[in-house]
């Protein structure tokens, strides 16, 4: 287990110094602490990243703060992730990758799986996907 930890959930107006107070309050002494933006707005993103001092502090953390209310909203606090981990956009790829002793390395599409093809092995159209009527510019495209 890393000593890093995600803390989501939070009140968008939320500050790095109340977070970090709101760890101390509980014990826990924080390393470094990022509430996360959004690049362009500059908004909040409505979690952050913790470090703490080790692993237990980390384990203890997570037991007394995860679910706890902080200002209306119960938290979520657990060990942060790797980016490209599961559930994230290219997670397969990189793991296809790395199962296959090349990791970094393209894929070809029968690596990826069948989620990218149909029953015949082709790609299907994407107007296959599309409602009967879809307008187009001023006009309407009928589907057959």
């Amino acid at each position: 287990m890393s000593s890093r930890l995600f803390v989501g959930n939070l009140p968008f107006d939320a500050t790095e110094k109340e977070v970090r107070a709101l760890f101390e309050s509980s014990g826990h002494r924080v390393v470094s602490l990022k509430i996360v933006s959004h690049k362009e707005t500059g908004r909040s993103r409505g979690f952050a990243f913790a470090d703490l001092e080790g692993e237990e502090a980390a384990k203890a953390a997570i037991g007394a703060l995860n679910g706890k209310d902080f200002r209306g909203r119960p938290l979520v606090v657990n060990e942060a992730q790797e980016r490209g981990g599961p559930g994230r956009p290219g997670a397969a790829v990189s793991a296809a990758a790395a199962a296959a002793g090349r990791a970094g390395a393209e894929l070809s599409p029968p690596a990826l799986g069948s989620a990218y093809t149909n029953s015949t092995g082709s790609v299907p159209s994407p107007l296959r996907l599309l409602p009967s009527a879809f307008p187009i510019g001023l006009g309407v495209f009928e589907r057959d």
